[in-house]
């Protein structure tokens, strides 16, 4: 009677089994084709609608201090320096004393050219009386006309002996005022080149001038950006000024020098290809030297009608970089572009898009070719744009893991189903 009742239950397991799984059947014929997913939905996503903008230019270029007012202070008479009169390394203001070599026997000289002169000067004053006394004769006929034409040579050679002993005094002058050596410009003086009692030769370095005040930066740009620069001067219905600020190279502490665009070249150079400028700076706390490289941003610069996008916009496909544009049908589709200038969070496109086309911004990384897209307007930031809520996107994911038909999930069922029908087995054969 026991062995009955088990094949009957036996039977009624088996007909459950069958009509599960015929109805299992029926569920997978009423899915629709294409592998058993179910379509995803629309991605939400911000959207930006290209347009022409102007991008900040957010570069550094390398460039190398100099100070234009450098002065290399010579010796330019010959003598035994006697003195100096700074220390070394000191600021000094223009006309200071710096350095005396052996004056006194410059004075000598001045003195002898000062009494040459006035022997000239003395000559000078006969030959001029001796021609106006034969002028005279000769208009009485009382000389001849040779002694005249005689007397008139004398004036003029007297004449040309003063010309002659001035410029003689001048030049003594000048080497007297030489001995005596004073600062050409105010700025920081070198170590001397010279020891006091030396014997110095014109010309001779005898110490080095550096005015730090003010500085220069050389540097080149790009065709483009120095197009941009012309651009902005001659702009008169906007005025953005264009201020170069020179940092350190190493990018330690935080120590800048603010300054001017001072020089834009003419021409493009052919060997580089690029364009050379100038920028002045003032460096009141003297921190930066000349000889020192820097890094000079230009800030307020600006590169007119460029197409950008921001940089969480793109990504890398199989052809390079690429950007998901929404088409006409409201689907995601990825172009492949070419990548430009970087300024902050954006990136200018040289190719591969145009103005009015929308770009997806946001949550690009779940975006696929031909998913749906449910359009947001951009809402600007482009440093860190919100993705959709994660409960939507994890409700999807749930959703596509069950349209998907996971094997794991299915044999789970189908175990813990088994499980059941076995109990109820070992159960009846227990009864």
């Amino acid at each position: 009677m026991r062995t009955s009742v088990s094949a009957g239950r036996s039977g009624w397991v088996w007909l459950t089994v069958l009509a599960l799984g015929l109805a299992g059947c029926g569920e997978e014929s009423s899915q629709p084709s294409g592998g058993g997913q179910q379509q995803q939905p629309p991605l939400e996503a911000q959207v930006l609608e290209l347009e022409p903008r102007d991008l900040p230019v957010d570069k550094q270029y390398s460039a190398l201090l100099r100070s234009e007012q450098q002065v290399e202070v010579m010796a330019r008479v010959t003598g035994v320096l006697q003195q100096r009169q700074f220390d070394e390394g000191a600021q000094v203001e223009k006309g200071d004393p710096l350095f005396v070599i052996e004056p006194d026997r410059y004075q000598a000289a001045v003195g002898q050219s000062q009494a040459d002169l006035e022997s000239a000067e003395a000559e000078l004053y006969r030959a001029q009386r001796n021609w106006e006394r034969y002028q005279r004769l000769y208009q009485q006929n009382s000389v001849s006309q040779q002694q005249r034409d005689e007397a008139r040579a004398d004036l003029l050679a007297a004449r040309a002996s003063v010309a002659q002993a001035q410029a003689a005094l001048n030049d003594a002058q000048l080497d007297l005022d030489y001995s005596t050596i004073e600062a050409p410009v105010a700025g920081q003086i070198s170590l001397s080149e010279v020891n006091v009692g030396n014997l110095v030769q014109a010309p001779q370095l005898l110490a080095t001038i550096t005015p730090l005040k003010t500085l220069q930066a050389r540097f080149s740009l790009p065709p483009e950006d120095a197009m941009a620069i012309r651009q902005q001067r001659r702009a008169s219905d906007e005025k953005r000024p264009i201020t170069p600020v020179a940092s350190a190279r190493s990018g330690q502490g935080g120590d800048r020098l603010t300054g001017e665009l001072s020089f834009l070249g003419s021409l493009v150079d052919q060997n580089t290809g690029t364009v050379q400028v100038q920028a002045t700076f003032d460096n009141p706390q003297a921190l930066f030297l000349p000889g020192q490289f820097v890094r000079v941003t230009l800030d307020g610069l600006v590169l007119p009608g460029l197409l950008a996008v921001p940089e969480i916009a793109v990504t890398e496909g199989r052809e390079g970089p690429q950007v998901y544009i929404v088409d006409a049908d409201g689907k995601a589709k990825p172009v492949t572009v070419e990548l430009g200038e970087r300024s902050g969070p954006w990136i200018a496109i040289q190719s591969g898009l145009e103005a009015g086309q929308r770009v997806v911004v946001s949550n690009v990384p779940s975006a696929q070719p031909g998913r749906a897209i449910e359009a947001r307007p951009f809402d600007g930031e482009a440093e860190k744009t919100p993705s959709p809520e994660s409960d939507g996107e994890q409700g999807n994911a749930r959703q596509q893991g069950q349209a998907s038909g996971s094997p794991q999930a299915n044999g789970s069922s189908g175990d813990a189903q088994q499980g059941d029908d076995s109990d109820d087995d070992a159960q009846g054969a227990n009864g």
